[in-house]
């Protein structure tokens, strides 16, 4: 059951370290949007120490997507502007 948490627990950090690094591209047009996905995956990171490993860690994977997804819209147009 430790080693089971214990890898839970990396695989939780690894996933907010990604959706960190995810929202850090996307500073100005979407930034609410990107922040309230990385919000998300704290929330559902804390959720899990408290008991809530189900709950945390489907909040949490709900909020790297959402993240990921305006992240890369957000770099998509980033990109368009470049090229104009």
């Amino acid at each position: 059951m430790k080693s089971l948490m214990r890898r839970l627990g990396l695989v939780i950090a690894c996933m907010l370290t990604l959706s960190l690094l995810v929202s850090g591209f996307a500073l100005a047009a979407d930034d609410s949007k990107v922040k309230a996905g990385t919000r998300q995956v704290e929330r559902g990171a804390k959720k899990i120490p408290e008991g809530k490993v189900g709950e945390g860690v489907k909040e949490t994977g709900k909020g790297i997507g959402k993240t990921v997804s305006e992240g890369a819209k957000y770099s998509g147009k980033k990109v368009k502007e470049a090229v104009k």
